[in-house]
């Protein structure tokens, strides 16, 4: 009875350590301008990794990090996403934009591809441009 009692508990604890929720993937990088001038106090900064496998429509977002610029550049960030949520076959990409009172100071514009497969080189680095 004793060694039933052991394996029922061996069984039940391999079970808890097999967790159904995979562990949430991440991307790091850091967000740059060329410029030499230093951002509002009350300046915003977004990112955020898209689906852009659809070239007819809007990206869908897998994951976004928004919220007052803290510092200098080079500007960090971190994508925290749910490795689920990637389909074979899609394009994902890393935008980048800077705000100020709702009003658009610098976004990128080149396209920022990552594959997710843990393989892209991290930090990713975004460079925006002034918004004129």
């Amino acid at each position: 009875m004793k060694t039933l009692a052991t394996l029922c508990a061996s069984m039940l604890l391999a079970a808890c350590s097999h967790s159904t929720t995979p562990t949430p993937a991440h991307l790091d990088g850091e967000v740059f301008y060329l410029q030499r001038m230093a951002l509002p106090p009350a300046a915003t900064l977004e990112v955020s990794l898209q689906d852009v496998s659809l070239a007819d429509a809007p990206a869908r977002i897998l994951a976004r990090q928004s919220g007052p610029v803290q510092g200098n550049v080079p500007l960090p960030f971190h994508l925290q996403y749910d490795p689920r949520e990637l389909q074979p076959g899609h394009r994902y990409a890393v935008s980048a934009r800077i705000e100020l009172d709702g009003r658009l100071l610098f976004i990128n514009t080149e396209h920022h591809g990552v594959n997710l497969d843990g393989k892209d080189p991290q930090p990713v680095r975004i460079k925006v441009d002034p918004v004129r």
